[in-house]
């Protein structure tokens, strides 16, 4: 994989054209595709570090683009939705992008959002400073490979499934504040119409309960998010003596 090397999957040749002038001199390089097929092919190849995704796309759309990559890969996403679609925002995370941006958007922000996406999925930092792994009831995080274990088998997550489940579990039983879990999961600060998060929060939830998972995550409104320690067993009736 090239860390510096961006794949931008999008129709509208002079858009691809304009990111790439954008995006060379912030230290990228930038390979283009036009059509799902062939951005599917691209984004399977390995040499990516991310991937810009439209929704709109001859050959197959973004979605099962997204829904094949996922299958296969955890390359980070990052999809491109007409404004005010919330429908396809909501859509596209629950398949497994990491972050949407509508259109029209601002060059520095689309260069903002990946900053962060890489942010989360380069391990980077030296080894002493590096979190270690977590366990609670069963759940196991392993930080250095980003998985999670639920009574030893493995279940997939995403990047920003597996930031948000690791800061819960660090502070289990305790409020965790909407805003932090927005700036560690998505790398920016909370919105007050943005439901990047809950949808996030959602797929955890339901991939947590399938694997059988005993610790719930559980909404605290106007606050946050809490995972939920397991209560201890209750004591049985005493025997008469």
């Amino acid at each position: 994989m090239d860390e510096k090397l961006i794949l931008v999957v999008d129709d509208d040749e002079e858009l691809c054209g304009l990111l790439t002038q954008y995006l060379e001199p912030e230290g990228f390089r930038v390979r283009a595709v036009h059509d799902g097929v062939a951005g599917l092919a691209e984004a399977l190849s390995g040499r990516y570090a991310l991937a810009i995704l439209d929704v709109m796309l001859p050959g197959a759309n973004g979605f099962e683009v997204l829904h094949r990559v996922r299958e296969a890969s955890p390359l980070p996403v990052i999809m491109l939705t007409a404004r005010g679609d919330d429908v396809d925002r909501i859509v596209g995370l629950e398949i497994g992008a990491d972050d949407y941006l509508p259109k029209p958007f601002l060059p520095r922000e689309l260069v903002a959002r990946m900053r962060a996406v890489l942010r989360r999925v380069r391990a980077d930092a030296p080894a002493a400073s590096r979190p270690g792994p977590l366990a609670l009831d069963g759940l196991s995080l392993a930080p250095d490979s980003r998985s999670l274990r639920v009574h030893g088998a493995q279940v997939h997550l995403t990047d920003a499934e597996f930031s948000i489940l690791y800061a819960l579990l660090a502070g289990a039983g305790a409020v965790v504040p909407r805003e932090e879990l927005c700036r560690v999961a998505l790398g920016r600060e909370a919105a007050p119409e943005d439901r990047s998060l809950a949808v996030h929060v959602s797929n955890l939830r339901r991939k947590l309960a399938e694997a059988g998972a005993t610790p719930a995550i559980k909404a605290v409104r106007g606050e946050g998010y809490i995972l939920c320690r397991p209560e201890p067993p209750q004591d049985g009736p005493q025997a008469p003596v």
